[in-house]
């Protein structure tokens, strides 16, 4: 069986998993206070261009956004996101159930455009009534979407200038951030991510780590007294070396993003094959998630050979269907997939 499921379903790359092994009988201060986590923040804000800021380390995605976002958002506030979020839409309410709601905006290839977020926000304090709804306190958005698509630097730009000149938070989940970055035609960096954004996180888990996220706050005035905050979320690792040697790992010789650029290789190899076999894509992505139109009888025909995901739900004659590489994902892989179109 091949698998193209999702990008988190091996463990760890072996650069990681020989730290671990080489580091296990090493004694170090818990709670991320050990020099592989030190380092590790020092790398990380070099690699964002930052002189100054704040690394956080968490454990998973859900975590960190409902951490995250707890800690930017006054009681009275929620969230604003695309209908597509993976906040609004795969989180089991992980952000309701800390007191906030997530307000949906119009989003076209689950990209929220700068033109909307500015219309909802005008709206809302044009209504004599807002003080008695959920006001706007915040914009989350993906990079790459959940669909694999992009935002252009000059989207990221627009959205930053509306949220500054509103005065709230841009915050940016980055997941699959690696896979985004080196993704085909991208021209955004590091370096714009952590421009452009108040918070924004690096996602090790389906980058090569066995698990982690890495939390970035350019503004030290933004996530005050984050580490309690972090411990009534249960986000805080005593072993907090296990997630520092880990990034130390990934953010040491390009590690990170030569894994991610590996990805973006592979899936570009099935997206060809995909549309040379006349499929129509999903959304057009450039990025290591490809979602793409199959018919019902070529579905069931894969399943015997590939494991993947139906994207939402089964259509009378055809099914879009999503196929992930990641870190990992080999050259073979893709070729017995590519032979069995």
């Amino acid at each position: 069986m091949i698998h193209f499921d999702t990008d988190y379903m091996k463990g760890a790359c072996t650069e990681i998993i020989n730290k671990l092994a080489s580091t296990n009988m090493e004694q170090t201060s818990g709670y991320g206070d050990d020099p592989y986590t030190l380092r590790a923040k020092e790398l990380i804000l070099s690699a964002c261009g930052l002189q100054e800021g704040d690394v956080h380390f968490m454990v998973g995605g859900t975590q960190t956004n409902a951490t995250v976002i707890d800690g930017l958002l006054p009681k009275h506030a929620g969230v604003m996101a695309a209908e597509s979020g993976h906040i609004n839409v795969h989180e089991a309410g992980a952000i309701e159930a800390a007191g906030h709601k997530v307000l949906v905006l119009p989003s076209e290839n689950a990209k929220v455009k700068a033109e909307d977020l500015s219309t909802y926000i005008e709206n809302f304090y044009a209504d004599d009534t807002y003080s008695h709804m959920v006001a706007p306190g915040m914009l989350y958005i993906s990079f790459p979407t959940e669909y694999g698509t992009l935002y252009t630097l000059e989207e990221l730009q627009a959205l930053s200038k509306v949220c500054r000149k509103a005065d709230i938070p841009l915050y940016i989940d980055g997941a699959r951030l690696g896979y985004g970055i080196e993704a085909q035609g991208n021209k955004v960096s590091l370096k714009d991510i952590a421009a452009c954004a108040d918070v924004f996180y690096i996602g090790g888990t389906k980058v090569g780590a066995l698990f982690g996220e890495a939390v970035v706050v350019p503004n030290r005035k933004l996530l005050r007294n984050f580490f309690p905050l972090m411990k009534q979320h249960g986000a805080v690792l005593a072993k907090g070396r296990l997630l520092g040697l880990q990034f130390e790992t990934l953010f040491t010789d390009n590690l990170y993003f030569r894994l991610s650029r590996n990805a973006i290789e592979r899936a570009m190899e099935i997206k060809q094959a995909l549309l040379a076999k006349g499929y129509k894509p999903y959304a057009d992505s450039p990025s290591n998630q490809q979602i793409f139109y199959l018919p019902n009888e070529k579905i069931e025909d894969l399943k015997q050979y590939v494991s993947f995901e139906l994207w939402g739900r089964q259509g009378e004659t055809q099914t879009p269907v999503r196929f992930v590489c990641d870190w990992s994902t080999t050259k073979k892989e893709t070729e017995q997939f590519i032979a069995l179109l």
